[in-house]
């Protein structure tokens, strides 16, 4: 039957099925055909509740009237009161109300500061790996997206490695870099690697920035999830730098709470102003009694006499997660990249031999070999991860072809069972 509707839009042409859907009906069919439940690591979505303070909050609010209103475009005042105290001590210099956003979650607040700041022909560096909404967003302005492969070591299937050996070369870097660029984005914990940029990278990206007068958007969704000592900021580095970077946060990330939809975008008055403008337009505001919600979770954090140390501990609850993984990869003797921050990893698949004469269905020819590796994870052990190549252009997917990420966002009990389900990787190797 012909489509009702010939139309359309034609940057929505149909296309194949994209990662999330191939990955889930994959999951879903084979739950439905062995009668066994598989372990779900693929999404970084949460298999738990957010904590007992942050529901208890959002139980609080539903009863006041205004906060089932309409908020105002900024967002609510004692948000942004909060965020305000927030990022006052993250970097270490004053942020007033002013210089914040309140976005119906972070990737809404990376579509505001696109269509806040790009024209058609404009141009935007991107790293890959890169999260996949960065490119929709993007070339949905009427801007170009350009590509800068981030390069892990050539052993990073012999060994496991560091997130900083993972390496930018910033030749060229800027060589990509001309009269048309106006953004350049960075994920940082980055996401699927688990790589925390330095200060030294920071700082290097940050004077070309200022060189070439580059808007820098700085994602750190995962900001409240790194394992080291410390987390390394541009808006904290030199004035020429903070004064051209938005910082884009978080709830669902900091607060296990995704489907809330609550994010932000941080930085100079003056840039700010845009992407309110194109907020107003996309959304106008975000949901007001989540905003109430995480204005509460946000004060109790921020409260030096009664904080409960929750970013403290959940840092420390991740470590135990990623330590259930590890181990049993380190078992199985497949390296992976060190998480140095965020909550995935990502682990080389190149020691596993599927056999030669398995059947794959039609619809992954022509993709990656780490779609095959992701399949048949899910069809012969149950376990379903993600295949990276779907963060990198066709002409670097071979970075990532032997690479699977998998999502420790879920359950102790569920690693362990991920990790029981793993041991039968044992007689492909």
């Amino acid at each position: 039957m012909a489509p009702r509707i010939a139309f359309h839009n034609n940057y929505f042409k149909a296309a194949s099925k994209d990662v999330w859907s191939l990955i889930n009906e994959t999951a879903a069919a084979a739950e439905k055909e062995t009668g066994k439940k598989v372990v779900n690591l693929g999404q970084g979505f949460f298999s738990y509740s957010p904590p007992d303070f942050v529901i208890n909050a959002g139980k609080q609010a539903f009863d006041i009237p205004s906060n089932n209103q309409y908020a105002p475009a900024r967002g609510k005042p004692q948000l942004l009161k909060q965020l305000s105290t927030f990022y006052t001590n993250k970097f270490q210099r004053p942020v007033i109300p002013d210089n914040i956003l309140v976005t119906t979650g972070a990737n809404e607040g990376m579509l505001a500061v696109f269509f806040g700041f790009l024209n058609p022909g404009d141009e935007v560096i991107v790293f890959e790996p890169f999260f996949d909404q960065y490119i929709s967003n993007i070339e949905l302005t009427g801007a170009k997206v350009v590509y800068v492969p981030l390069h892990p070591p050539k052993d990073i299937d012999e060994r496991n490695i560091e997130g900083s050996e993972w390496k930018i070369d910033y030749q060229e870097l800027e060589s990509k870099m001309n009269s048309k660029t106006r953004i350049i984005v960075v994920n940082s914990p980055l996401n699927p690697v688990g790589k925390i940029f330095s200060t030294e990278e920071l700082t290097r990206i940050g004077e070309l920035a200022i060189k070439h007068d580059l808007l820098i958007l700085s994602d750190e969704v995962y900001e409240n999830l790194y394992y080291g000592d410390s987390f390394p900021r541009f808006a904290t580095l030199a004035p020429e730098i903070h004064e051209r970077t938005l910082t884009v946060g978080s709830a669902g990330k900091a607060f296990c709470c995704t489907g809330y939809r609550i994010g932000w975008v941080v930085g100079p008055s003056d840039l700010i102003q845009y992407a309110l403008a194109a907020h107003t337009r996309i959304c106008f505001s975000s949901p007001s009694v989540m905003q109430m919600q995480i204005a509460q979770a946000l004060e109790e954090v921020n409260n030096d006499k009664t904080s409960n140390n929750y970013m403290i501990q959940n840092r420390e609850a991740y470590k135990k997660k990623f330590s259930i993984l590890c181990k049993g990869f380190d078992e199985l003797g497949l390296p992976y990249t060190k998480p140095e921050g965020a909550y995935y990893l990502l682990v080389s698949f190149k020691k596993v031999k599927i056999p030669e004469d398995y059947v794959f269905p039609e619809e992954l020819q022509g993709r990656a070999n780490d779609f095959k590796l992701a399949y048949w994870l899910i069809r012969e052990l149950g376990v379903v991860a993600i295949p990276p190549s779907e963060f990198y252009t066709k002409e670097n997917q071979h970075i990532a072809e032997t690479l699977l990420r998998f999502a420790v966002c879920k359950d102790d009990a569920y690693l362990e069972e991920a990790v029981e389900k793993l041991r039968g990787l044992k007689k492909y190797l």
